[in-house]
């Protein structure tokens, strides 16, 4: 016959993923003829939770280099743009949710630029990433005990093992 215990640990209760595609558009000092290089850096994020669903704000850096004067001059410029996503999770148990679980948000693809168009004196960008985001919460975790283990007690017996007091002579 057995017998069961409970373990409590921490769990995943919930996750989900999001691919995003947004435009965003800049205006550099001069007006630009050709655009020579765009990267994305810095990007920062965290997420709050609210129930089955997480709500993630972020920003990165876009950094522009550009050509302008007829291609006779290049310039780079730069634009913090911040972002919020919302995201559904799938969860497994709504009864885990509160308050207090923690929030793991993962960038699964950081931001990357996809397209550049020059529209006058502003550049266009399209940029896509793509957010994971967990819920970690407690959850319970119930094993089989088999009533034939050794009980507790006996775990801190020891023997004390045989002292030979003539060992070194007997060699």
């Amino acid at each position: 016959m057995s017998n069961f215990k409970e373990i409590v640990t921490k769990t995943i209760v919930g996750k989900g993923r999001k691919t995003s595609r947004d435009s965003y558009t800049l205006t550099p000092e001069n007006t630009p003829n050709t655009v020579l290089g765009c990267w994305v850096i810095n990007h920062k994020f965290s997420g709050t939770n609210n129930k089955n669903d997480v709500n993630i704000n972020g920003s990165f850096d876009v950094n522009v280099w550009y050509s302008y004067d007829n291609d006779s001059k290049t310039a780079v410029t730069t634009r913090n743009f911040p972002y919020t996503d919302h995201m559904k999770l799938r969860v497994k148990d709504l009864d885990s949710l509160s308050n207090d679980n923690e929030i793991i948000v993962r960038s699964l693809k950081q931001p990357t630029v996809q397209d550049v168009k020059i529209k006058g004196n502003d550049v266009t960008l399209n940029i896509e990433k793509e957010l994971g985001v967990e819920i970690v919460g407690e959850g319970k975790v119930k094993i089989a005990i088999e009533e034939d283990e050794l009980p507790w007690d006996d775990l801190y017996e020891e023997e004390e093992p045989e002292v030979k007091e003539d060992y070194l002579e007997e060699k």
